[in-house]
């Protein structure tokens, strides 16, 4: 659609929505418990959470998301039989180029995180997510809202893996406490956020602004190379300033704990992502890189430029261990979707 590129914009939208809860299943949540006075009401599991304003909404538009044709793609195995690591590449390349890239990709394999362990996380000296709060604002301590049977057993598993990895902490005697929301995936498993709603009401909105999504489509057109990024799990790759940590406190029935990363729902947990991705790429962008929140793309004219330009970004996120998801990532590509 434009010039040599293929850029589908599937809605010009600014909502990024995160994976969808459960609609009209009240079977989430069982019996009837009162909130606290000044409390919200009981978490609601058809509400779906705006990562970047923290808020809590009832959209249904369509994320922003960067994908690809798979006919257009093949994977290439960096890994071994028990544990593949198969990031995709643009299809047909030629074997030079080919060759190229993945000599390159593969010189750059620790930009890739493949789990958890392999991402140490954005350095705090350079950024970190505040929660400051309005002056004389209410301390909500929300009561455990019981969650049914065959999703409690699920949410202790994905806490006990967030504890093993240093994403949470235990917390005695915290000042504010939130209840969670299981959020069932496609392979069966279970997402767990929190509901910060009571903590993002009284957290001043961060002014820092986000791109326009119309000139950032515009700004892309007419590269005849691209390469799409994302972030691994990318805002927990933030963490959180040390004074903050506590007031992300929530409970569920095996206890509670406090976020040592910065996690989904916080209301200005966006803004602050996009500034750290200004900051990191702030003479790149609009020239080879156009970043949205965690979502990355180098662009060229050029099939030698590009090469160089995926080359600099490399470099530039080994610099700040920025880490992407190779899931997400289609590097070398003539046109996508975004």
């Amino acid at each position: 659609m434009f010039g040599v590129s293929t850029i589908e914009v599937l809605e010009r939208t600014q909502t990024i929505l995160v994976p969808e809860l459960l609609e009209n299943d009240s079977s989430l949540f069982e019996g009837i418990v009162s909130p606290v006075e000044g409390a919200s009401d009981l978490v609601d599991p058809s509400l779906s959470f705006d990562v970047l304003s923290g808020f809590v909404s009832r959209s249904n538009d369509v994320s922003i998301a960067s994908f690809m044709d798979m006919r257009d793609v093949e994977t290439v195995d960096f890994g071994t039989e028990d544990q593949p690591r198969e990031p995709k590449i643009g299809s047909p390349l030629s074997t030079d180029e080919r060759d190229r890239l993945i000599h390159l990709l593969k010189s750059n394999l620790d930009v890739l995180a493949w789990s958890y362990e392999d991402m140490p996380g954005l350095d705090p000296f350079i950024v970190q997510h505040h929660l400051p709060i309005l002056p004389h604002s209410r301390l909500v301590k929300q009561k455990l809202k019981r969650l049914h049977l065959r999703w409690s057993l699920q949410v202790k598993e994905e806490i006990q893996k967030q504890l093993s990895i240093g994403f949470i902490s235990v917390v005695e005697y915290p000042e504010w406490l939130a209840n969670v929301i299981p959020i069932p995936k496609k392979d069966g498993k279970v997402r767990v956020c929190v509901d910060f709603r009571d903590l993002n009401k009284v957290s001043p909105k961060d002014d820092f602004l986000l791109p326009h999504i119309d000139l950032l489509v515009d700004s892309i057109a007419g590269h005849s190379m691209l390469s799409f990024m994302d972030g691994f799990s990318g805002y927990n790759q933030i963490l959180m300033a040390p004074e903050d940590m506590e007031k992300t406190a929530f409970i569920i029935e095996w206890g509670t704990y406090y976020y040592k990363v910065m996690p989904f729902g916080l209301k200005n947990a966006g803004t602050t992502y996009q500034r750290i991705a200004t900051t990191l790429f702030h003479d790149m962008m609009h020239r080879n890189v156009e970043v949205y929140v965690d979502d990355m793309i180098l662009k060229s004219r050029g099939k030698a430029d590009h090469l160089k330009a995926l080359e600099r970004f490399f470099e530039r996120i080994q610099k700040f261990r920025l880490r992407l998801n190779p899931k997400k990532c289609t590097f070398r590509v003539t046109s996508g979707k975004l």
